[in-house]
C-alpha cells in the first residue's frame, strides 16, 4: 500500500512539473518510484560500497545534474544535486583524475580542445539568476590541470538598456 501511494505521489508530481529529484522521499522512495517520476537516468553506476547510483544530468541545456543513490534493498538512500561549486572545489589540480571528476561533477555538458588539452564544462546554477560554467582542464597524463568557475554576464537582463 506505502509504494502504491509513493508511486502515485511520484506520477501526480511528474504530471503538475513538479517531478524534480526533491519531491522524492530517502529511505521511502524505491527505484521504481524514482523512474516513474523522472524517466530513464543518463548514467547508471556503482559506488565502491556497492550502492547504485542513477544519474539525471539535464544538460547540455540544463542547469542541474541530480545523483539518487541506492541501497541494496533499491530504496532511495539520497538525493544531490552535484553541479555546485563546493564540488568544483574539491577538486585537486595535479592530483584528482578524469575519472574522478566524472565522479564528482557527472557527465559534462560539453568537451572542447582549447589547443592546451581537454575541457569539459558544465552548465550551473550559483543561486537566483546568477548562471555559468564549471569549467576543468586536463593534463596529458588525465590528472587535472585547472579548476574554474566562469559566470555568464547579462543573463535575464535587457540587453538594450537605452530602450524603452
Amino acid at each position: 500500500m506505502k509504494t502504491l501511494f509513493i508511486s502515485a505521489l511520484s506520477l501526480l508530481l511528474l504530471l503538475t512539473g513538479c517531478g524534480t529529484p526533491r519531491g522524492l522521499a530517502p529511505q521511502q522512495s524505491r527505484n521504481v518510484d524514482v523512474r516513474a517520476a523522472l524517466g530513464n537516468p543518463t548514467d547508471v553506476r556503482f559506488d565502491r560500497n556497492g550502492d547504485e547510483l542513477w544519474e539525471y544530468a539535464r544538460g547540455p541545456g540544463g542547469y542541474e545534474t541530480h545523483l539518487v543513490r541506492f541501497g541494496a534493498d533499491g530504496t532511495v538512500k539520497e538525493v544531490t544535486q552535484i553541479l555546485t561549486q563546493e564540488r568544483l572545489m574539491s577538486i585537486t589540480p595535479g592530483t584528482t583524475t578524469k575519472p574522478e571528476v566524472r565522479h564528482l561533477l557527472g557527465r559534462p555538458s560539453e568537451t572542447s580542445y582549447p589547443g592546451t588539452g581537454e575541457a569539459w564544462s558544465w552548465r550551473y546554477n550559483h543561486g537566483g539568476a546568477q548562471l555559468g560554467h564549471l569549467v576543468v582542464t586536463f593534463n596529458p597524463d588525465n590528472t587535472v590541470k585547472e579548476r574554474m568557475t566562469v559566470m555568464d554576464i547579462n543573463v535575464g537582463g535587457s540587453r538594450d538598456k537605452g530602450s524603452k
